[in-house]
């Protein structure tokens, strides 16, 4: 599983949300923070594939990960997502306005035939 690094934080961050295991380990840690251990449990991987998924999430702004005497915490940066959010609205708009400008089009040309 190597993930080449994107040059922009947005890239970033849809690289690692394309991974479904990332996605779920994203899932789990916005109930709570839970430790790599704790994580791992979940997954029918290796505790170093684990790792390897930890380290593109905490690439992508998405979590941290903190020390607590043996164990390492992870938890989720909710404002990680703040710029992905902001992408996606701004193209849901667009493409909102495109599609009405559409049925509009659209509806006009059904009245106009006889």
């Amino acid at each position: 599983m190597t993930v080449r690094a994107a040059g922009d934080p947005l890239s970033r961050v849809f690289s690692a949300l394309a991974d479904p295991t990332r996605r779920d380990i994203l899932t789990r840690l916005a109930e709570r923070p839970l430790t790599v251990g704790e994580l791992a449990e979940h997954y029918p991987i290796s505790r170093p594939a684990v790792s390897q998924h930890l380290a593109v999430l905490e690439a992508a702004g998405l979590l941290t990960r903190t020390v607590d005497a043996q164990w390492r915490v992870c938890a989720a940066r909710e404002e990680g997502l703040d710029d992905a959010s902001a992408w996606i609205a701004r193209h849901r708009a667009d493409w909102t306005e495109r599609f009405d400008i559409l049925e509009q089009h659209l509806r006009s040309r059904r009245e106009d035939q006889p």
